[in-house]
């Protein structure tokens, strides 16, 4: 799938707006990738979910891991496609934790696969997850690069869509963006 593929499919699904939005980083921007409204289908989940998989299948993965909620639908196709096994990290007092009684064993090969990042916040917090239970991250597949590859996560990022999407800190908003008002579409 190529990035013009990619980001067809999010027009096509209403998926990629336009306007003023505060992202999970805390950072505005113009546009905003809602990979739900893409990832309510299922025939745009196999497909992104094989292009991902296909991707990322040399490095041999054991285990696919996520961070809920945006990671779920996307990271459970590309283990599917992979053949292997998916679970899952969640919030527990405002942090991300391995829950419902999952397990990494010593060793065990694993790939991060997020819908969306920006700065990497919580895939870096997934990583540091997976070491501290002695697995080893083989890589981060997502959907959306919004850094544009800038993000160092210390392993092989892989992409659909790799861009640089414009953002801007709260007290440096320019003047067109500070007169919409912000929406924040994504989880809190």
């Amino acid at each position: 799938m190529t990035t013009a593929e990619a980001l067809q499919l999010f027009r096509e699904t209403g998926a990629l707006l336009e306007g003023h939005f505060v992202l999970r980083s805390g950072l505005h921007s113009r546009q905003y990738f809602q990979c739900a409204l893409a990832l309510q289908q299922m025939p745009i989940v196999e497909k992104f979910g094989r292009a991902l998989a296909d991707k990322t299948r040399s490095l041999g993965a054991a285990t696919v891991i996520s961070p809920a909620m945006g990671g779920l639908v996307i990271g459970q196709e590309v283990a599917r496609q992979l053949g292997v096994r998916f679970i899952f990290v969640e919030k527990e007092e405002g942090k991300l934790a391995l829950r419902r009684g999952f397990k990494i064993a010593p060793g065990e090969k694993i790939l991060v696969v997020e819908d969306v990042i920006t700065k990497g916040g919580r895939v870096q917090e997934t990583i540091d997850i997976v070491r501290a239970n002695q697995g080893s991250v083989l890589g981060v597949a997502m959907m959306v690069d919004r850094s544009d590859g800038t993000v160092n996560l210390g392993v092989p990022i892989f992409s659909l869509i790799k861009m640089n999407v414009e953002t801007f800190e709260a007290d440096k908003l320019p003047p067109d963006l500070a007169a919409i008002p912000a929406m924040k579409p994504g989880s809190k």
